[in-house]
């Protein structure tokens, strides 16, 4: 690996930063490489807001560019929905200062929200169907075949307890999918990044974050909730958000309740042992509990 990117202050990376991009990297390049994301002459269009996770996929993508055998050209697209005070000129600047392709969009979808949204009320789900309608088009008339979100690993948990808390299923954000028009492939790099590594390099590349003043301070937000149970179950037991993250590469469809993914109906008994059968108790270890014992016999109820 080449050395570290330097900071746009200038100071010089520490050991921790070095360790850190080696680490963006590995996992970028493992999500790209599992998922077959991006493949030679592509033309991979960056979605880039202002914020800490877009910055820092056009970041990653652009060194992975150089140092990587695959070819492919990056354009970044950022939409400006004229919400009051955006600073329309920095993204421009920035851009053109990375020496890369970029076209600016220019869309009133403030407005729209605004007046359809009543006050108080979520402007996320209306805010996103606009701005994806854009996309899709702006991805079309740049003849991009990849879509590049930045969505990273704490995103897609978080959506996962959205869909199973509010809208009982079992749904994260893919890796890759095709696009609800059926026009584009959506591709996320960042899905293996952690937040926190993203919120370190944005600090260590200095990039110019320009905050969401629509409905980034709608402190209300299911989302933002969902985020902070996260965090604290983090805080509580490390590691508790990569376990959930891996377990959506882990289904065992056999022992959930879908008849669409297995056929639960046709089900026989066979007189042949199966290890991917059903146990009667399953062990309890992942929970943190030992296996039962003639010492410690399995207690069925409490009391028991």
């Amino acid at each position: 690996m080449s050395a570290v990117l330097e900071p746009r202050s200038g100071r010089k990376p520490s050991v921790e930063t070095a360790k850190l991009e080696k680490r963006l990297y590995r996992l970028v390049g493992q999500a790209i490489a599992d998922f077959r994301m991006i493949e030679n002459g592509d033309r991979v269009m960056v979605c880039v807001s202002g914020g800490k996770d877009s910055h820092a996929l056009l970041d990653i993508l652009l060194g992975l560019q150089r140092r990587a055998a695959t070819e492919f050209s990056i354009v970044a697209v950022n939409l400006d929905q004229k919400q009051p005070g955006f600073p329309a000129d920095v993204l421009p600047a920035y851009l053109e200062s990375r020496g890369v392709e970029f076209r600016i969009e220019v869309q009133d979808t403030y407005s729209i929200v605004k007046r359809l949204v009543p006050e108080g009320q979520t402007m996320c789900s209306l805010c996103s169907r606009l701005r994806r309608g854009v996309l899709y088009r702006v991805a079309s008339e740049v003849g991009a075949t990849r879509i590049a979100l930045g969505h990273h690993r704490d995103d897609i948990v978080q959506t996962m307890f959205m869909n199973l808390f509010f809208g009982g299923q079992l749904k994260a954000m893919p890796p890759k999918l095709v696009s609800d028009d059926g026009r584009h492939v959506v591709i996320r790099p960042l899905a293996r990044v952690p937040e926190a590594d993203l919120e370190r390099w944005a600090a260590h590349r200095g990039f110019p974050i320009i905050p969401c003043t629509l409905c980034g301070n709608q402190a209300d937000l299911q989302r933002v909730k969902m985020k902070s149970m996260l965090r604290a179950w983090e805080r509580e037991h490390p590691g508790r958000i990569e376990n959930i993250f891996n377990a959506l590469g882990r289904v065992v469809p056999s022992h959930l309740m879908d008849r669409t993914l297995f056929p639960f109906e046709a089900l026989q008994a066979t007189g042949v042992a199966d290890a991917a059968g059903d146990h009667a108790f399953d062990p309890d270890d992942a929970c943190g509990e030992a296996a039962p014992t003639p010492e410690r016999p399995l207690r069925l109820f409490d009391g028991a």
